[in-house]
């Protein structure tokens, strides 16, 4: 409860005192990607329940001559690079924390299609909100396997504590400031799960 009710006292301050920012942000995004600005995708958070996230347009929407969406890494631009790798792109997650959707720390929220593919371990990271940072962001990011990754996660369901999420969240702003685990080499960002073996 004191969790929640922080989240929405800090990430209403956030909101307001980054009024601006989104503006700007919301600018140059119109500009060199087109509209929709805000990106919405369906995600599973406490509980397996799903809710739409917010994020700041990265990509483009080019297509092959057969009108399918080009792969990610192509259709990411410059531009895109540099909101992902000051995690800008993030900023209208806020709205999700105020909403109750997720978490300023906890576990990524990951495609609906993956929910089936976890293991009963894996499924663990649904039992607490998803985050905008968490354990596995700080420990390598998508540059680690999607195992690790989890492992991460439910470590982090099991161990939580005020004091770690403090440590996450400064973490966190160090990972910002040197660019670590944004990709996977040769991806947008990272490989696709199809469940573990």
């Amino acid at each position: 409860m004191m969790k929640r009710i922080t989240d929405m006292i800090v990430s209403l301050i956030a909101i307001i005192c980054f009024s601006w920012l989104y503006v700007i942000i919301a600018l140059f995004v119109r500009l060199k990607l087109g509209s929709p600005v805000i990106f919405t995708q369906p995600r599973p958070g406490l509980n397996g329940k799903v809710f739409h996230v917010y994020k700041f347009r990265t990509m483009t929407d080019e297509q092959d001559v057969n009108g399918d969406l080009l792969p990610d890494a192509e259709r990411l631009t410059a531009f895109g690079k540099l909101l992902r790798k000051l995690s800008l792109d993030e900023l209208p997650q806020l709205w999700n924390i105020l909403k109750g959707d997720m978490s300023f720390v906890g576990p990524r929220p990951l495609l609906v299609e993956y929910v089936s593919l976890y293991n009963e371990r894996q499924a663990r990271r649904h039992e607490v909100r998803p985050g905008i940072t968490g354990w596995a962001q700080v420990n390598g990011r998508n540059a680690i396997s999607w195992e690790q990754k989890f492992e991460y996660d439910v470590w982090y369901v099991e161990n939580q504590s005020f004091l770690l999420d403090m440590k996450i969240f400064f973490l966190t702003i160090k990972k910002v400031f040197v660019s670590e685990g944004i990709s996977q080499e040769g991806q947008a960002t990272m490989k696709k799960f199809t469940g573990s073996k």
